[in-house]
């Protein structure tokens, strides 16, 4: 990555691209895909709102919804250890195209991870964007050292920020339909993803979707972050986090260049007190304890809409986001333990419903053993009188019995067994 593009090696993604006269120049020279961009967002986003009521529930493998982002070249053998603590079969690993001396690290990792799915993330810079001769080559290098490992490779990531290197659409189309090529000439097995839309910006993922270049998506993906707006319930535009999964889902449908599945390839919240290492200001931050809760919200909504395969956190290790803090040491967070019991729990359920009284909600699944329920409140606390005593586990996974449950902010599981 060269200047004026830099990677912060704090928070894991390039700097702010405060050269102005260069992103004038960008914009300039690509404001036919610019107005290509607004144009779809006009046209396909109200269709896209009115095909949502036609949304069918997709099947979802319980085993694979909840997925995991890891670094293989930060801490990889607590890295390891920790996938295996987690019992964690999704995993997501990303690739800079512009360091292949770090691809030999990964593929020796990735060989460890026998019987996990991977999905690659090939990430860009400016130019690997504009080389289609170097694009070419790190593409096939990449699918070469990464192929017998995961068939799953992510073309390119959030394509709508300056940082990252795109300065429109139509790049980023021109960047994947590189990718399709070669995919097509000399690797047919593998599935490409994208378009990496970052945040609730449909109209460029409207774009992309129903581009004119002859670009195809084997699978479609977004990073879904909603932590400029609090809790994962909280809305945006009158859409909550489920609204916004199923209009991305109404376009995936209505797309005749898009295939299902519909990945949700990141998104956390930054954590307060950590800066460099957070992502964004202390403002968007939050504490521990509300981070943890947050994150089983988010998952437990994402799959109650029933359109989402995995979902996959970002990610294990990072001092400003991450279910791990490696500023002294390896030091797991109370979310670590969080999701680590959610995926015992959800591992083998299967959906039923979600309900909701106004911030109350309540979700039902089934589970080989019985029905299972989870209370939770995005709002002040409430208690839930039972009949007799239950056996209720927490969001961490430590168990408890009562008859009078105060539902909190953080999830608590009620499993009720089927009589023999």
């Amino acid at each position: 990555m060269k200047l004026p593009y830099a990677w912060d090696f704090h928070s894991d993604q390039p700097y702010q691209l405060k050269d102005r006269a260069l992103k004038r120049r960008l914009r300039k020279a690509q404001r036919s895909s610019l107005a290509k961009t607004a144009l779809s967002g006009l046209f396909w986003l109200p269709l896209g709102l009115l095909a949502m009521p036609f949304l069918r529930r997709r099947p979802v493998e319980s085993s694979r919804f909840t997925g995991l982002v890891i670094d293989p070249l930060r801490e990889p053998d607590a890295t390891f250890d920790a996938v295996a603590e987690l019992d964690v079969d999704e995993l997501l690993i990303r690739v800079k195209l512009w360091e292949p001396d770090t691809l030999e690290q990964i593929t020796a990792f990735a060989r460890k991870l026998e019987g996990k799915q991977l999905l690659f993330v090939l990430m860009q810079d400016r130019e690997h964007i504009e080389d289609t001769a170097l694009r070419r080559q790190a593409f096939e290098r990449t699918f070469s050292a990464l192929a017998p490992f995961g068939d799953r490779f992510q073309i390119g990531t959030t394509i709508n920020r300056a940082k990252w290197g795109f300065a429109s659409v139509n790049e980023y189309l021109d960047f994947f339909k590189t990718a399709q090529q070669l995919r097509d000439e000399r690797f047919p097995e593998l599935k490409l993803i994208g378009p990496g839309v970052i945040d609730f910006e449909y109209h460029f993922a409207a774009h992309a979707l129903f581009n004119l270049r002859g670009v195809r998506f084997d699978a479609v993906n977004a990073l879904l972050y909603v932590d400029r707006r609090g809790a994962p319930e909280n809305t945006q535009a009158g859409c909550d986090l489920p609204c916004k999964i199923n209009f991305l889902s109404s376009l995936v449908m209505l797309s005749p260049r898009a295939k299902y599945p519909l990945y949700l390839t990141e998104t956390n919240w930054p954590l307060s007190g950590t800066a460099p290492y957070a992502p964004t200001s202390e403002k968007e931050c939050v504490d521990e304890e509300t981070y943890a809760s947050y994150m089983v919200r988010y998952y437990l909504l994402a799959l109650a809409t029933q359109q989402v395969a995995t979902v996959y956190w970002h990610q294990l290790a990072a001092p400003g986001y991450g279910l791990v803090d490696t500023r002294e040491g390896w030091h797991e967070r109370p979310a670590f333990r969080a999701f680590k019991t959610m995926i015992s729990l959800l591992k083998d359920a299967h959906h039923i419903a979600l309900q909701q009284r106004r911030e109350q909600f309540e979700m039902l699944l089934q589970r080989p053993e019985g029905l299972m329920r989870i209370f939770w409140t995005n709002g002040e606390s409430y208690t839930r009188h039972f009949a007799e005593p239950r056996h209720f586990i927490d969001r961490d996974g430590n168990t408890f019995t009562t008859n009078a449950l105060t539902v909190t902010g953080a999830p608590v599981y009620l499993i009720e067994k089927d009589e023999a």
